[in-house]
């Protein structure tokens, strides 16, 4: 191969590279097409806006180590999991907390709710205790295998991770399970184009 051949092939794969790696962007939200969570290097699975009505609430992005389109392909995946939420307007963090375990409640069987009861109840406090998410504010949920799940608002984790191990599907099902909090949203972040 002669030394131009090389440069331009050398060209095409540094470009590829980029264009693979490029952070995607929803109504001035940016998600990284790939992030670190724990000691994985997981690949942004889809993302999407959450409706409530006619108004955009927030910017939603779904984090795997490997690319998952269906719900149960989601709850089984192994390794680190993240869900990202970034708020597009200022929400009371009260009545996101309500909204929250009542999705939770929706997607989960009652015996697993009430199973759950103390984790759900330290994490709505925890949510609570934000007293407002304003406009840009990030609420990450982070599955790492040894640790638990960790809530983290604007990039601090928010008190001791829950080491229950049903937590984390039960919170993603609010997402893309059966009764999800908005049925766009769940097709986005299982990747499918809208």
């Amino acid at each position: 191969m002669t030394f131009r051949k090389c440069g331009v092939a050398l060209a095409c794969w540094l470009f590829a590279v980029n264009v693979m790696a490029a952070p995607v962007e929803i109504s001035g939200v940016r998600l990284e097409e790939a992030i670190d969570v724990g000691s994985a290097r997981l690949q942004l699975n889809g993302a999407g806006i959450r409706y409530k009505a006619i108004f955009k609430v927030l910017v939603a992005g779904l984090y795997l180590g490997k690319k998952a389109a269906t719900p149960e392909e989601v709850f089984a995946a192994p390794g680190p999991k993240r869900m990202s939420l970034t708020f597009l307007r200022d929400v009371d963090s009260q009545e996101f907390s309500k909204q929250f375990m009542k999705g939770f409640a929706d997607n989960t069987g009652a015996d697993e709710v009430a199973k759950l009861a103390p984790a759900l109840a330290r994490m709505s406090q925890l949510i609570a205790a934000q007293k407002k998410f304003q406009t840009g504010d990030t609420l990450t949920i982070d599955w790492i295998p040894g640790s638990g799940t960790v809530i983290a608002f604007k990039g601090q984790p928010q008190g001791q991770p829950f080491r229950e191990s049903e937590l984390m599907n039960g919170l993603l099902a609010m997402w893309v399970g059966k009764n999800p909090a908005d049925a766009r949203l769940k097709d986005a972040l299982l990747g499918k184009p809208s």
